[in-house]
């Protein structure tokens, strides 16, 4: 019934608790026993069936012997200097012919809760100019389970240091709309006040602007909050550096988010990377408000984060520069500075590189 097996047995992670249910009950057990695998699983992060003591003793021992709880393998560990921890994830061929895979989770502590950064694919296709994960070209979409996974393994890691709120960031490597169905199932679980119960308004996605998926986003009842990945402030600056734009140029992009039914509480938020000499200036700034007129939207300016690439990070001025035009206009703007630059987990430097701070290696949670 499940097809994600490993050499063990059926892989329960990424189930949704109906599947579990159904599961249960194809082996002859009670339906709630479903629930109480989902709560053991997800809500209370156990990955040994025999440390589920809300199931029966006999339970266990089957599950132990006919199923698996398949994590990847923590491979690197990456302490920054300001707390975040970026991990290098080992994937197993969790279905028949898929491929192996690394991937990168960042988890950032602060005062008042935690932010997981996770993947959606290994690679990503989508070939953003400024981006060092499009080096890698895309490996594979994630499953469901490889999705949840890395929201567990990095909230393991920290257990007994977390904060009461976890924020979940659709930002690591790869596109999530690409990878919708998987996404969304995967954000069900997250999102479920039954399992890891993270709130609707403390998750994002970030999309490069995958008109489809945003359509079909906005008739979704469970659903995180959306960011778009604009970073030009015209369709020729945007070619350039988002060849994704010339299938759905900001035309598109924008009529789409002008449709976006969003929550009372909601904002659409705009991503800007800001590339010194290149869409920094006071004009661009001015047109960024100009795109961006008759939304309810809000820009994050998140000036580059130095890799092996073309490209130069703004002088402090010129960020400020532009910050100011943008809020003149009456648009909130903020800049958004990068944690974890010297580990290479900031925003657009997850490549799978090397680090010198690399941690020892993490124990298989239990």
């Amino acid at each position: 019934m499940f097809p994600e097996n490993s050499d063990s047995g059926a892989n329960v992670l990424g189930k949704s608790a109906e599947e579990l249910r159904a599961w249960l009950e194809s082996l002859g057990e009670p339906g709630y026993r479903g629930a109480q695998l989902y709560h053991a699983l997800y809500a209370e992060r156990r990955f040994d069936f025999a440390a589920m003591t809300n199931l029966p003793t006999a339970l266990r021992e089957r599950l132990a012997r006919e199923a698996a709880i398949v994590l990847p393998k923590v491979v690197r560990r990456y302490e920054s200097s300001d707390g975040a921890v970026r991990y290098v994830l080992e994937l197993e061929g969790a279905r028949a012919g898929a491929k192996p895979a690394n991937i990168e989770t960042v988890f950032m502590p602060e005062e008042n809760r935690q932010t997981v950064c996770i993947s959606t694919q290994a690679g990503c296709a989508v070939d953003c100019r400024f981006c060092l994960t499009a080096t890698l070209g895309l490996v594979r979409n994630l499953t469901v389970g490889e999705i949840v996974a890395q929201v567990l393994v990095a909230l393991e890691d920290h257990r007994a240091s977390l904060k009461p709120q976890t924020n979940i960031v659709l930002m690591g490597q790869g596109e999530p709309l690409l990878n919708y169905d998987a996404v969304m199932s995967a954000l069900r679980i997250l999102l479920d006040p039954n399992a890891i119960a993270v709130s609707p308004k403390h998750a994002t996605l970030s999309t490069s602007g995958i008109v489809p998926g945003i359509e079909r986003l906005a008739q979704e009842k469970v659903r995180p909050k959306l960011a778009i990945s604009l970073n030009a402030s015209s369709d020729e600056q945007r070619d350039r550096i988002m060849p994704i734009n010339r299938k759905y140029p900001l035309e598109k992009l924008l009529g789409a988010c002008r449709k976006y039914p969003l929550r009372p509480w909601e904002w659409l938020t705009f991503e800007y990377v800001l590339l010194g000499g290149f869409n920094d200036s006071p004009d661009d700034a001015r047109r960024v408000v100009k795109l961006l007129a008759n939304l309810r939207a809000k820009v994050n300016l998140i000036p580059w984060n130095p890799g092996e690439l073309p490209y130069e990070k703004p002088d402090a001025a010129r960020i400020e520069e532009f910050r100011k035009i943008v809020t003149d206009k009456g648009m909130m703007a903020f800049v958004r500075y990068s944690r974890g630059q010297d580990v290479m987990a900031a925003c657009g430097q997850l490549a799978l590189l090397e680090s010198a701070a690399a941690q020892p290696v993490l124990a298989p949670p239990s």
